[in-house]
């Protein structure tokens, strides 16, 4: 087992929990998924999540939309669809 701090926190969003900011992961070894120990920004809490409920933020500087699995009805913030271009 491992325990990386993370330095500076990362802005993660965990579903079903929302966003916050994964401060270290852990890492049980090959046969389990990495915990991300994340507090949520809207109670302050402090969940380990599991690597599959885990989602990056939106980041527009690194052309990264906000991940689909994140997104409610009507929000303003979905990708706009991608357009196929004729070569």
């Amino acid at each position: 087992m491992s325990f990386q701090q993370l330095d500076p926190p990362l802005p993660i969003h965990v579903l079903d929990k929302g966003p916050g900011y994964a401060i270290a992961v852990i890492d049980y070894g090959q046969e389990h998924n990495l915990i991300w120990v994340t507090a949520i920004n809207a109670t302050g809490e402090i969940w380990c999540a599991p690597n599959p409920r885990v989602r990056m933020q939106a980041n527009w500087t690194m052309g990264r939309a906000r991940p689909a699995a994140t997104m409610r009805e009507g929000d303003c913030a979905a990708p706009a669809p991608l357009q196929a271009e004729p070569l």
